[in-house]
C-alpha cells in the first residue's frame, strides 16, 4: 500500500493524523485490467476509492450508444464520496483506463467510522465540494466560452492535478477523443484547435499524449478575457 503517493495529494494530505491512519487500516487493494468496470450508473454504493497508478474514466453511455466522459481520474485522487452522503445509487459509469491500481474503503466500514468520529464528515463535505466547484466552472465555460480557450483550460486543469497536486506534468496521458468526450465537443473540432496549438509551438501532440510546452501561452488562451475562475 503505497501511502507516500497518497500523501501527495492535498485533500489526503490535509487530514487529521488519525484519519489518515484509519483510512489506510481500512482500505483494500483493488487492481483492474484496461477496460474493466468498477462500478456502473445504478449500482449501490460500494465504498470510497483512491488512485495509486493508471486512471478511471468516468462517464455515461446514452440509450442511442452516445458516451459522455467527465473525467479521468488520475493518482492520487479519490472518488466515491456521493454515495457516502446520501446512501444513492451510482451517477455514473467507472471503467478502467489501462491497468488500475486502486485503494476501496468499504462503505460499511466507513460509515462505522463517521459514526464514531462524526466530526471527520467536514473532511469528506471538503473533498465534495471541490469538486463541485470545478463543475460550476465547467459548466459556467460552457455557456461563456469558445472551444479554445475551453480546450486550453482543461489541458491546464489536468495538467496541474485539478488542484490537487503540487506543481504541473507537461506531459499528458490523455487522447484527442478523450478531450472531446470530457468537452462535449466534437473529435474534429478539438483536433483542429489541437493542431493549431501544436504549429504556434504551444504543445505537441503524439500518440494518446499531449505535452504542453509553453504553459504561459495556454493560460493566456485559456482566459483570453480576465474571465473569472474561482
Amino acid at each position: 500500500m503505497n501511502a507516500s503517493t497518497l500523501r501527495q495529494g492535498h485533500w489526503f494530505k490535509q487530514l487529521p493524523a488519525t484519519l489518515q491512519d484509519s483510512l489506510l487500516h481500512l482500505a483494500r487493494p483493488v487492481s483492474l485490467e484496461a477496460g474493466a468496470c468498477l462500478f456502473q450508473r445504478g449500482d449501490p454504493p460500494c465504498g470510497l476509492y483512491a488512485v495509486l497508478d493508471g486512471a478511471i474514466r468516468i462517464g455515461a453511455v446514452s440509450a442511442q450508444g452516445k458516451e459522455a466522459v467527465l473525467t479521468l481520474i488520475e493518482a492520487p485522487h479519490w472518488f466515491g464520496e456521493i454515495c457516502l452522503f446520501d446512501d444513492q445509487p451510482r451517477t455514473h459509469d467507472a471503467y478502467a483506463e489501462g491497468a488500475t491500481h486502486l485503494l476501496r474503503v468499504p462503505q460499511g466500514a466507513l460509515v462505522k467510522l463517521l459514526d464514531a468520529q462524526p466530526h471527520y464528515w467536514r473532511e469528506f463535505a471538503l473533498l465534495m465540494s471541490h469538486k463541485l466547484r470545478l463543475a460550476f466552472v465547467a459548466l459556467e465555460q460552457q455557456s461563456l466560452m469558445s472551444a479554445a480557450p475551453r480546450v486550453a483550460y482543461r489541458l491546464l486543469q489536468i495538467a496541474a492535478g485539478y488542484g490537487e497536486v503540487e506543481g504541473a506534468r507537461r506531459v499528458l496521458q490523455l487522447s484527442q477523443e478523450q478531450l472531446a468526450l470530457m468537452l462535449a465537443l466534437s473529435r474534429q473540432t478539438t483536433n483542429q484547435i489541437l493542431k493549431a496549438l501544436e504549429q504556434d509551438g504551444v504543445l505537441r501532440l503524439s500518440y494518446g499524449e499531449i505535452e504542453i510546452l509553453d504553459p504561459a501561452r495556454l493560460a493566456l488562451m485559456a482566459n483570453p478575457a480576465g474571465t473569472a475562475t474561482g
